[in-house]
């Protein structure tokens, strides 16, 4: 929908909505980077065990607490992560009697990493 030589190319007078217009897009795809990056730290891992607790101590670093909300549902957290949902219940159930987080919904607390 952009002209994408256009936007590229400044204007002759270097108009400043064509500079904002720029800085924009370029924090737009800065951002989209920064969690494409995340998602592939924490798909890269082995297993669907790792990937759970790489992507939980990521969030709560994030937030800066042990306990915190994800923005996703169960189902969501599974694609998010490319496992299968039921294999992922099947390790936060483990997780829990191992005494390693709690959780209710989208909302976690890690005990002890």
């Amino acid at each position: 929908m952009l002209n994408v030589k256009r936007l590229l190319v400044t204007c002759p007078t270097a108009c400043d909505h064509h500079q904002k217009l720029v800085r924009n897009l370029v924090s737009v795809l800065a951002n989209k980077i920064l969690i494409f990056n995340d998602k592939i730290t924490h798909i890269s891992k082995r297993t669907t065990r790792e990937k759970l607790l790489s992507y939980l101590s990521s969030e709560s670093i994030k937030h800066s607490s042990l306990s915190f909300d994800i923005p996703f549902d169960r189902q969501q957290l599974a694609d998010f992560l490319c496992v299968e949902r039921a294999a992922m219940s099947v390790e936060l159930s483990k997780l829990q009697k191992e005494g390693l987080l709690k959780t209710n919904r989208n909302h976690f607390e890690l005990l002890t990493l």
